[in-house]
């Protein structure tokens, strides 16, 4: 297979980046790569999806990475893993000696030990600089769906239309569960059990990183899971802030002790994100300190600093990412610079998961979530045109048009984007230029 030829593939079979913002993996395929790294890390609390795919799955997974490898030209592929995923080591072992430019690199369970800037560090020694991206120092990572989503599409011929979601937290039965793209929440909760918690709440992805919903939120290829949470959870508390209410807390009660910037694990590998001096520059309504605020543009928002270093429950990732928004509606973009020595003492400032789902207050919802790899049925799904980084694609379906799944529902657009399909059978009940709504027929 030629780097063109998977490129195509991967475009037309709608693969993006199933573990964060949904980059479009056909751009990151190049032939400048020396090192490709599967990324089965997953580095917050309660996700359990990418170990359970790579336990279920691995000969496939692994056999297309070592595809990928090989289509980039490249010395080696990575398996970067947590040390304590025995059962899908065990797995992977099992494989491995078919492929001798593979290899297993186990790493501790910490945060944010999935971040690929951390990642590609540990398991490689180099340092991405601030401001750089991967390929920079030879190196592309994808996550273990995104390489499972690879092998369905030149092995079997399917585009993306569903996606691995971990149900977790207030619910009777904790599950793993293979949904269609445009599911509702409030569907596929009703499906996976019983919500245990009277008014409860989504959180959408990583307790660190993710986002609260709703039950008419949707499924998209990049929603690893639902955690369901009671209304008086601390998470659920903390998520609505005014940022002119923390912007005086951090004036009143800021002591600059620094554990933000030290446990920091971007500025550990000498990126120039200094959390003490944003909240420093705001505490004091000094706007001069602009290495601060320009610093602030190479936070990689893992939350670190808010949910777990500060001792006086600040909120630095909430303020920098808006001085972070400001810049970029600005037209300010962050330089690529030379990074700093790695700090001393890194090894010992890492953040252990387990630590911090108790101090999440997430711990008694670290539970098994048996994988059902069977797909789900949906009614109706209403299906988003833009589930990726880029520009959006163009509905290419009719109200009225009956289309099949796997069907092409929106096309790419110039530039950086990627196909979209139907992920059911049915009958198109509406289309504009961001959903394609589809009811089974």
């Amino acid at each position: 297979m030629t780097l063109d030829e998977l490129k195509s593939i991967a475009r037309k079979s709608g693969v993006v980046g199933a573990g964060g913002a949904g980059f479009p993996s056909y751009a990151k395929m190049t032939d400048k790569a020396d090192t490709v790294i599967l990324n089965c890390v997953e580095c917050e609390p309660l996700l359990k999806l990418h170990r359970q795919l790579l336990a279920l799955h691995t000969k496939e997974i692994v056999g297309m990475l070592d595809t990928v490898r090989e289509t980039f030209g490249a010395r080696e592929a990575v398996i970067g893993i947590k040390s304590e995923y025995t059962e899908t080591i065990n797995a992977l072992k099992g494989v491995m000696g078919d492929y001798p430019a593979v290899r297993i690199h186990e790493l501790k369970a910490a945060y944010p030990m999935g971040d690929e800037v951390v990642l590609i560090y540990e398991v490689t020694g180099r340092v991405i600089s601030p401001g750089g991206l991967p390929i920079d120092e030879n190196v592309v990572v994808y996550n273990v769906e995104t390489m499972y989503n690879l092998y369905r599409g030149v092995h079997e011929d399917k585009p993306v239309t569903d996606k691995l979601v971990s149900i977790v937290g207030e619910i009777d039965t904790p599950r793993t569960l293979r949904l269609p793209l445009g599911m509702r929440v409030g569907d596929a909760v009703s499906v996976a059990g019983r919500i245990t918690t009277p008014d409860p709440r989504y959180l959408m992805g990583g307790p660190m990183m993710g986002r609260f919903g709703n039950e008419d939120t949707v499924i998209t290829k990049t929603t690893n899971a639902i955690i369901i949470l009671p209304a008086d959870h601390k998470l659920v508390l903390s998520a609505d802030k005014d940022l002119g209410i923390e912007k005086r807390r951090a004036s009143s009660a800021c002591c600059q002790c620094r554990t933000c910037t030290d446990l920091c694990s971007r500025h550990a590998l000498g990126h120039p994100i200094e959390p003490h001096r944003v909240m420093r520059a705001v505490a004091n309504s000094d706007p001069k300190d602009l290495e601060a605020f320009i610093g602030a543009m190479y936070c990689s928002g893992c939350g670190i600093c808010e949910k777990y270093a500060c001792p006086q429950g600040l909120s630095p990732k909430t303020i920098i990412q808006e001085f972070k928004g400001a810049l970029r509606a600005g037209g300010i973009r962050p330089e690529k610079t030379e990074a700093a020595p790695v700090v001393s003492g890194r090894e010992e400032r890492k953040v252990p998961v387990h630590r911090l789902a108790h101090r999440l207050g997430l711990y008694p919802y670290d539970k098994e979530a048996p994988i059902n790899d069977s797909p789900v049925a949906s009614d109706r799904v209403m299906i988003p045109l833009s589930q990726h980084i880029g520009a959006p694609a163009r509905a290419c379906v009719a109200v009225g048009d009956r289309v099949s799944k796997g069907q092409l529902v929106g096309a790419a657009a110039d530039g950086l984007s990627v196909d979209i399909h139907s992920s059911i059978d049915g009958v198109v009940e509406n289309v504009s230029d961001k959903t394609v709504i589809i009811r089974r027929s």
